[in-house]
């Protein structure tokens, strides 16, 4: 497997000897997003450099994170509380490895403390889409994930409970507005043993920020932004573009940025949008509309005006997609839902969780629906 510019293997003797695969190749994956993630964490960028440069420290950390060909530790945070990238003198006060590596609470350290405790978890979901020439939609995807803030005292467990339809159909409450998610992915603190008898999701958090679950929804999304364009071309190039908010009016979307392309051999923009601000930007070859807020239900229209060389560009360029990013604060698109979040501490504190839900642009691309060529000997 590849990163930038290593490359990462791994062997089975075993397997190769006997002519078959031991090991899984998701356990491989999996192993691999890990032992990376925390390279990233120790060296910021993993890169050939950076591996030549820390290479005593890699030693150290694969004796670790892998023991006899099994995983171990693969938790950052606790990593580094023993194992650090500057040399260390011979000394009592030597750092060593704490007891969280042994125990079956490996990702959390014993004795945190806090003033005030309190979780913040996220729920962020990406839509991916695509547009064809002729306005249908030719995929549409959820990529979901729920992130945390932990700040609590103690080793506090904590109960999730979502709006899952595989939960509501096993307690019989059908009716209710359920989502059905596919290929789940948890962090290890979660005891999958009782997801999977009454999808109940229980763990011991680590502290600090983590991501504790993602997800993947294969269905039909319909346009949040719905984008409608013209083109005009001969001696001069019209652009209009009509950008529609197809979303509940109490909804709204911040940041929007339409990304137009226009041909490389433009000059002289001129624009006007009827709200936003609208840009050139030659290095990319587009035309940037952005828009701070669009609340639901709006339309919105920016017109652009390029003058063009006398010999005239190859049409392939007119087949760039629009690209358009935005986020929507307090929205989910597949109707996913906290129905509750549960702090239980022996020592029975009082800690506060706050849930908040965001809906972005992942991969969300418009192939331009209309396109109109005008020979220059008709302008």
């Amino acid at each position: 497997m590849k990163c930038r510019n290593s490359w990462c293997f791994c062997t089975d003797s075993l397997g190769f000897w006997f002519g078959f695969c031991c090991i899984s190749c998701k356990v491989l994956c999996d192993m691999y997003g890990k032992t990376t993630m925390v390279f990233k964490e120790y060296f910021k960028e993993l890169e050939e450099e950076s591996i030549r440069d820390n290479f005593v420290t890699v030693y150290e950390l694969m004796d670790e994170v892998m023991d006899f060909g099994f995983p171990q530790t693969t938790e950052s945070k606790i990593l580094q509380e023993y194992i650090t990238q500057q040399g260390h003198k011979l000394e009592v006060g030597a750092p060593r490895p704490p007891a969280t590596v042994t125990n079956a609470v490996s990702w959390r350290s014993e004795g945190i403390k806090y003033r005030k405790n309190e979780v913040f978890m996220d729920v962020i979901e990406s839509v991916n889409l695509l547009v064809s020439a002729s306005g249908s939609v030719l995929r549409s995807e959820i990529v979901g994930s729920i992130k945390l803030k932990v700040v609590l005292s103690g080793m506090p467990e904590l109960r999730l409970g979502l709006n899952d339809k595989v939960l509501f159909e096993l307690t019989g409450r059908e009716k209710s507005k359920t989502v059905e998610l596919e290929d789940v992915k948890f962090h290890q603190c979660v005891r999958l043993s009782r997801f999977e008898n009454d999808r109940t999701i229980s763990f011991i958090p680590p502290d600090g920020e983590s991501e504790l679950m993602s997800y993947r929804l294969n269905t039909t999304v319909k346009p949040l932004i719905w984008i409608e364009s013209v083109i005009e071309k001969f001696s001069h190039s019209r652009v209009e573009i009509k950008a529609k908010s197809q979303f509940k009016s109490r909804s709204t979307a911040n940041n929007v940025s339409i990304l137009v392309p226009v041909p490389s051999d433009a000059d002289s923009p001129k624009f006007k949008t009827s709200t936003g601000s609208a840009k050139w930007v030659p290095e990319k070859n587009v035309v940037q509309w952005n828009i701070k807020s669009f609340p639901g239900g709006k339309e919105y229209v920016m017109r652009a005006h390029f003058g063009l060389p006398s010999v005239e560009s190859d049409e392939l360029e007119a087949k760039r997609p629009i690209t358009v990013n935005f986020e929507i604060p307090y929205f989910t698109v597949s109707g996913i839902q906290v129905r509750y979040l549960k702090i239980i501490e022996k020592s029975g504190y009082q800690a506060l969780p706050w849930v908040r839900y965001i809906t972005q642009s992942g991969d969300y691309t418009v192939h331009i629906l209309n396109f109109f060529w005008i020979p220059s000997w008709c302008s």
